[in-house]
């Protein structure tokens, strides 16, 4: 599979609790529906590229799905944490992640709440 961001080849990364792909360049992630909780405790092992390089390939959103080559991801919101924008599959429901956007999923503190604050703010 190729990364729909930067096109390189993804790497698959065997954890404890599954398996997922992972950019061998621009370090995003690509996870399965089922997988995205059960991966959480995981994140700073798995999501270990530049945060600050994630965010520029965060721009980059017209893409297509790695598993359905046809389809188009859709640029989604996590609902908890709207300064998180990530794609996901209408079919497959797969989910793409810049580098640093699951392992700050997988946190949620007090910042979150002002940074939720913000982006309602700018809305």
């Amino acid at each position: 599979m190729q990364c729909p961001k930067c096109h390189s080849k993804f790497e698959h990364i065997h954890t404890p609790l599954g398996d997922i792909e992972r950019c061998s360049a621009c370090k995003g992630l690509w996870l399965d529906a089922y997988e995205i909780e059960k991966m959480k405790p995981l994140a700073d092992a798995v999501d270990i590229g530049d945060a600050g390089i994630g965010k520029t390939f965060n721009g980059i959103d017209q893409i297509e799905c790695p598993v359905c080559p046809s389809n188009k991801l859709l640029r989604l919101v996590d609902p908890k944490q709207p300064h998180i924008w990530f794609e996901s599959c209408p079919t497959c429901k797969g989910r793409f992640y810049d580098a640093g956007e699951f392992k700050d999923l997988a946190k949620i503190d007090l910042s979150d709440f002002f940074k939720r604050f913000l982006v309602e703010e700018r809305l």
